[in-house]
């Protein structure tokens, strides 16, 4: 999991060149939360080509807990250089969003890094595997044939849909994007670094999305907190035992 961005753009470059095939998934606070209670969420991390670190509250509980602080970053502060660097031999396949605002990012994409767009697909659709919806949005993809696949549907609804369908994809780098396409297409703007340096960048989104966001930031990051807690005593009390039987 500890993983910095220019790693992960020499990984993902070097599949693409070689018609390759990866997930790409990023474990921030929600992600954690969620994963108590969805086991398949653990086991996509774990089977994961590359799983990496994308949130303050990540970083924070790794110190916490083992004493190391893992590299934290975002799809969007690398996508973009992953895309430069393979220019027209990228094919992009948008997956999530309004049809207009993926359109949008995908022209955006296509004429500020070079890469080819094979297709476009909004998220509002029934991705429950084996409906007429799900089959017709998996053929587009199969059809069409991405070296990148973005996946843009949110959390946890991006990887659930990777999670259900890996196994019928094309090879192709399939990466759970978030809120990427909203960013390419000039809908939403990052903060400056300095504040997700600092941590702060939950709530730039808190403020700008309340009605959307206050129940993972509100209730989940105290959650995620109770999380790590029990997770330092368990480690405590296991460390505590194993003593005592000595």
């Amino acid at each position: 999991m500890d993983i910095p961005r220019e790693d992960i753009i020499e990984c993902l470059v070097e599949a693409v060149k070689q018609g390759g095939a990866a997930r790409v998934v990023n474990a921030n606070a929600h992600y954690v939360t969620l994963s108590q209670k969805n086991r398949w969420m653990r086991q996509l991390f774990q089977q994961s080509e590359i799983a990496f670190c994308d949130g303050a509250g990540v970083q924070l509980a790794s110190l916490f807990l083992t004493g190391q602080r893992p590299h934290r970053t975002t799809p969007p502060e690398w996508v973009g250089d992953m895309l430069s660097r393979l220019g027209s031999e990228a094919t992009v396949f948008w997956l999530g969003g309004e049809q207009a605002i993926a359109e949008k990012a995908a022209a955006a994409f296509a004429e500020k890094y070079g890469c080819r767009t094979v297709g476009c697909q909004n998220g509002f659709f029934d991705p429950t595997p084996g409906s007429a919806d799900a089959e017709r949005v998996l053929k587009a993809i199969v059809d069409a044939k991405p070296s990148v696949l973005l996946l843009n549907m949110g959390m946890p609804r991006q990887e659930k849909w990777l999670w259900d369908n890996w196994g019928r994809l094309p090879p192709t780098v399939a990466i759970t994007a978030g809120a990427l396409v909203d960013h390419a297409a000039g809908r939403v703007s990052r903060p400056p670094r300095w504040v997700a340096n600092l941590g702060l960048e939950w709530l730039v989104r808190l403020t700008r999305e309340p009605q959307r966001l206050w129940r993972r930031y509100m209730i989940g990051l105290p959650v995620f907190g109770f999380y790590v807690l029990r997770w330092k005593l368990a480690c405590f009390m296991g460390k505590s035992s194993r003593k005592t039987r000595g």
